[in-house]
């Protein structure tokens, strides 16, 4: 029996790959309050219903890290499922808001692919990742595919086992 899936070794992810991830992700309201209180993230566009009402947006905004956090949490069974560990996190854009209610969705492509220089079982890999939501814009029209979140990661992968 496999304890990872297949496909997911250093050897598997040439530059050019890219993936459409099949998991999506409903972002309510508890996925976003949570963190939000936890971190003190105190902007009253994260925190106040009644401020919100008058601005552009109409109602409370999802907390930027939460909808990356979902975007990368969406990847990873797929990405770094053999992963030893993160080697790093950036280029992080918000590039749209999300709201309570919205799906997101997430996409990858391999960007650099190297062997690790002080390892024989493992190999870098530098993926971008983006997210898109399913919901509604700030005038209530429905969107498909809005990217909202834009990153890398890169990420020290276990080459495939010799058998």
């Amino acid at each position: 029996m496999a304890l990872t899936g297949e496909g997911t070794w250093f050897e598997d992810y040439p530059v050019g790959r890219r993936m459409r991830h099949v998991r999506g992700a409903t972002v309510g309201e508890f996925e976003n309050q949570m963190l939000t209180k936890l971190v003190m993230n105190t902007a009253q566009s994260h925190w106040n219903e009644h401020s919100m009402e008058r601005s552009p947006w109409g109602k409370r905004l999802v907390f930027g890290l939460v909808t990356g956090s979902m975007v990368i949490g969406l990847t990873q069974q797929d990405c770094c499922e053999n992963a030893i560990r993160t080697l790093g996190l950036d280029k992080m854009r918000f590039t749209a808001p999300v709201f309570h209610g919205d799906t997101i969705y997430a996409f990858s492509e391999v960007v650099e692919s190297s062997p690790a220089p002080d390892r024989d079982d493992a190999g870098i890999v530098r993926f971008r990742h983006w997210g898109t939501k399913h919901g509604l814009d700030i005038k209530g029209h429905r969107v498909d595919g809005q990217v909202v979140f834009e990153g890398e990661q890169i990420a020290l992968i276990r080459r495939r086992p010799v058998s």
